[in-house]
């Protein structure tokens, strides 16, 4: 994580080029003087995106600022495996607060996905979305860990199956000792999924401008947000979608940054493995596989917590390419080497996996929506979705789950 008293610009958050940065955003001018608005949403990617598109759908008047071209930081940097299955086991998660807290969560998390789906599906939104089985591989000899994660999922009436190695390798053609096949997850593009959200938000009457938030007084009835330029912006309530620049107001304490790789090949539709299934494997640190519309495989990991500036993690690029290459070999030997794309970003991850949604403890009226660890947009929506129903008078337990002080 970044501070926001860092001079920070989209090349920190990401670096190299994505199979996703393409033109087609919305314009976007440089705030002009000072102003008042009901809602204003601090960031414009994909968090920032999905939340001015719930607050506008409830009649909020909304004005969306960011520093930079909006959906070009670390949303770039994403490989958009929209899986509702969370970083952190059920069964631990069960472990650390209890089981009926961990299946909400869960069971929070699925609903996201289906309703993100079903929000591009409603507006039309062109974003390559596709409905996907997610494959959940196991990393030990036995595969009983899975197995145990299977019972406690089912118990929590979540969706799913186990499949030994004979199962997996007849269906996958992948050799591991188990596997937890889901519906429900779906993979998109990234930065379409934002430049369309926020064009739907425009169409309503909000505002995007490019501009620095960098002092918040929340001290009054009204928040004071003080721009770079001199002008300011006082809001009736503010949401923080910083994404990995988080503001010094917010202190959370369970936050761990990092940086992470990704790869894409060049297109072969013809070596993707059965069913296009969005794959993860069971560990903390897993590397994950995904297709693309045009046949390519992204896959990434090699997570790193030692190289957190930009410089160190482009002196690793070249190893990590190296050793993602040959990951990608081992578990799927049909692929071709050929890689068209390598990149790597900031990556925040929780200790519980969970993320960081609610009001900013000592802060009147700023809410942070920040969706770290590997459910990024899964829980991009969420945020959206809890933060417009309590800032229109609906509560959720949720927001105890996911509150910014909370212990992991």
């Amino acid at each position: 994580m970044f501070s926001d008293d860092q001079d920070i610009d989209h090349g920190d958050l990401r670096s190299s080029t994505t199979p996703w940065l393409t033109s087609g955003g919305p314009e976007i001018r440089p705030v002009a003087g000072s102003f008042a608005c009901d809602v204003l949403v601090v960031g414009a990617g994909i968090t920032g995106a999905m939340v001015a598109e719930s607050f506008t759908r409830r009649g909020h008047e909304v004005v969306i600022i960011d520093r930079e071209t909006p959906g070009h930081g670390s949303t770039g940097a994403s490989t958009a495996m929209l899986l509702w299955e969370i970083d952190r086991p059920l069964s631990e998660l069960t472990q650390a607060y209890g089981f009926e807290r961990a299946a909400r969560c869960y069971t929070a998390s699925i609903r996201a996905v289906q309703g993100l789906i079903s929000l591009t599906r409603r507006y039309r939104i062109p974003c390559h979305i596709r409905d996907r089985l997610s494959l959940y591989l196991a990393v030990d000899d036995s595969g009983r860990s899975l197995r145990e994660e299977s019972e406690l999922r089912a118990r929590a009436d979540l969706p799913g199956v186990f499949l030994d190695h004979a199962s997996l390798f007849r269906r996958f053609e992948i050799a591991r000792a188990g596997a937890i096949l889901s519906p429900h997850s779906a993979d998109a593009d990234p930065v379409e999924l934002t430049h369309e959200l926020l064009k739907i938000s425009i169409g309503r009457g909000a505002a995007i401008r490019q501009a620095d938030a960098t002092a918040f007084e929340s001290a009054g009835a009204k928040v004071i947000v003080g721009l770079n330029g001199g002008y300011e912006i006082e809001a009736n309530r503010v949401v923080l979608c910083t994404g990995y620049v988080m503001p010094g107001i917010v202190r959370p304490t369970i936050q761990r940054p990092t940086s992470s790789w990704a790869i894409a090949t060049e297109p072969q539709p013809q070596n993707l493995w059965p069913e296009d299934v969005l794959i993860w494997e069971a560990s903390k640190d897993y590397h994950y596989a995904r297709s693309t519309t045009d046949g390519r495989i992204i896959f990434g990991g090699e997570d790193d917590d030692s190289a957190i500036e930009p410089q160190a993690r482009e002196a690793l690029t070249s190893a990590k390419r190296k050793r993602l290459r040959q990951q990608l070999g081992a578990m799927w030997p049909r692929s071709s080497g050929k890689i068209d794309y390598c990149w790597s970003g900031a990556f925040d991850t929780t200790q519980d996996g969970l993320p960081l949604i609610g009001p900013v403890p000592g802060q009147k009226n700023i809410f942070a929506a920040y969706g770290y660890g590997g459910n990024g947009i899964t829980f991009s929506y969420l945020a959206a979705e809890l933060l417009a129903t309590f800032c229109s008078g609906g509560n959720s337990p949720l927001l105890d789950d996911f509150a910014i002080d909370r212990s992991g």
